[in-house]
């Protein structure tokens, strides 16, 4: 018996050793889990999607939605238009230069036609539809994406009458804000301003050619005629940016008010970086690497992707062939590609709530802020540029990225992307979608002309009762992301209260890419052509 009880005695030890190894396993399991990253060994890479899976209804509502305010936002003779209380307008635009400039996008609440934003935004929705193309068609959303693109880039190629001259502004921003009226009904001087050599503007012609390179790809199959005069005007502005270069906002000091360019080099790295895509021309990619990389990307310091500032997206695009690779990609090249990788890894660490060097710059609630205007806009980029790293990773079957010693799997960055995703469409203190027309509860009293004043108003210019208006707007802008909470996470329904409630195409741009990049799993192309 005796020799029996010490046995038991000793397998009790080695099963209590035993369940204190499994639980140190578990523990050490769960602190790699995503969302929480981990130390010591890097993990294993996660399987690669295939095509698109079952398809997220939440995500996928949220993207028909913001959609449509692409056609809230047309200017021109309007097609197939769905959109009630919308009609044709600033059908004379260009004029003045015999030129058609009828179409484009108004900016956002008033009646501006800003090349420099307008383009942008079809940048991202080119990249948007380059990348998550496939789920965009399984949601049936692609054919909206394309017709907002294409309405964008008919106004960029009519911008564009000769090789050095490029229209950047229809219309007069003093006279334009000192009206408040439906675009339908107004009368007010549209005048133009155009870049050319002597009145410089590389920040503005660079990020059009980025625009026209990247839909370039988009149209390809398409519609190769198309396709094929993107391109040149892409090549063409690009160079024009180049040779003669200036900022807009020092050539116009008028811009400093509305849309003042910090500089023009992130531009050029930018555009460069989509006609190397389009084109496989290997002096782009030198340009962007050899020749001006040191010079002009700012490697290893991390900044916010806005209108203004695209280095950020140049790094995670140029990211894409480090991951996926060319033979015929130098050493040099590949040296400077990697640099670029590493800031963007830079920059998705500091997204990372989780990161040792996560930013400070967020709400309680968990959205990314930087600054008080149109503050919702940098957590939609982030999370676009996180969920399309993280799909770089999947499909290149990397396991994770180090920040200071932590590991964060591609499930870890896509969570990231959903928790900003999740908050505008309610998850947040307000319990508030701030994406017009999605959920039960969302801004009623949108900074937005249009929507504020009812189709059958005669207001002339002075219709400014209905901005001051304590009413909803009678017109829903479907689809608007509006500007969003103070770092506090309130929010004020005012339509007086434009730093909140005023909505601009270019949040549209990557919100559109952010919800389709969530509306179901797929890996990405490794090549765009």
């Amino acid at each position: 018996m005796g020799s029996r009880t010490r046995g038991c005695c000793g397998w009790l030890i080695v099963a209590l050793v035993l369940a204190l190894v499994a639980t140190a396993a578990v523990v050490a399991i769960m602190k790699r889990k995503p969302g929480g990253g981990g130390r010591g060994r890097e993990p294993k890479p996660l399987p690669v999607p295939g095509p698109p899976g079952a398809i997220d209804s939440k995500y996928g509502d949220a993207l028909g939605i913001a959609l449509q305010f692409f056609q809230v936002q047309k200017a021109g003779k309007l097609e197939n238009n769905e959109i009630p209380w919308r009609g044709d307008s600033a059908l004379d635009d260009g004029k003045e230069a015999k030129l058609d400039l009828s179409k484009g996008l108004y900016d956002a609440g008033d009646h501006m036609k800003f090349s420099f934003p307008m383009a942008f935004t079809a940048t991202v929705l080119a990249w948007s539809v380059l990348e998550y193309g496939d789920q965009m068609n399984a949601a049936k959303q692609l054919d909206p994406a394309l017709d907002a693109l294409r309405w964008i880039t008919d106004f960029l190629i009519a911008a564009h009458p000769s090789d050095n001259v490029f229209y950047i502004q229809v219309g007069d921003p003093d006279l334009d804000h000192n009206c408040w009226e439906r675009p339908e009904t107004m009368t007010e001087k549209r005048p133009l301003t155009q870049i050319n050599p002597k009145s410089p503007g590389s920040d503005i012609a660079a990020e059009a050619a980025a625009a026209m390179a990247a839909a370039s790809m988009v149209f390809k199959t398409s519609d190769t005629t198309y396709s094929d005069s993107l391109l040149q005007h892409a090549q063409k502005l690009f160079t024009f940016a180049d040779t003669y270069r200036g900022i807009s906002s020092e050539t116009y000091p008028k811009l400093q008010k509305y849309y003042n360019s910090t500089g023009y080099v992130d531009e050029l790295l930018w555009a460069a970086s989509w006609l190397y895509h389009a084109t496989g021309d290997q002096t782009y990619l030198s340009y962007v690497t050899v020749e001006n990389g040191k010079a002009y990307a700012d490697w290893g310091r991390p900044t916010w992707f806005s209108w203004d500032d695209k280095l950020p997206g140049t790094q995670v695009l140029l990211s894409r062939v480090n991951f996926f690779g060319s033979k015929k990609i130098s050493n040099a090249e590949n040296g400077g590609l990697k640099m670029y990788r590493d800031t963007a890894e830079a920059v998705i660490c500091g997204l990372l709530p989780d990161s040792p060097s996560a930013t400070g710059s967020r709400t309680s609630g968990g959205l990314v802020w930087i600054s008080g205007w149109n503050s919702i806009q940098h957590g939609t980029n982030s999370g676009f540029l996180a969920s399309v790293y993280s799909d770089y990773m999947l499909t290149s079957q990397t396991a994770a990225v180090q920040c200071s010693g932590k590991y964060f799997s591609p499930t870890d960055i896509r969570n990231f992307a959903i928790s900003q995703a999740n908050y505008i469409l309610g998850d947040n203190p307000m319990k508030l979608s701030y994406l017009v027309g999605y959920g039960s509860s969302y801004p009623q009293q949108v900074h937005h002309r249009g929507a504020s004043i009812p189709a059958d108003a005669k207001t002339g210019c002075k219709g400014f009762e209905y901005l001051h208006s304590s009413s909803p707007n009678p017109n829903v802008a479907m689809g608007a992301l509006v500007g969003g909470p103070f770092q506090n996470d309130s929010f004020v329904d005012s339509r007086d209260n434009a730093v909140q409630t005023e909505s601009s195409t270019y949040n549209s741009g990557t919100l559109v890419g952010l919800l389709a990049g969530l509306v179901t799993t797929s890996s990405v192309a490794s090549s765009f052509t």
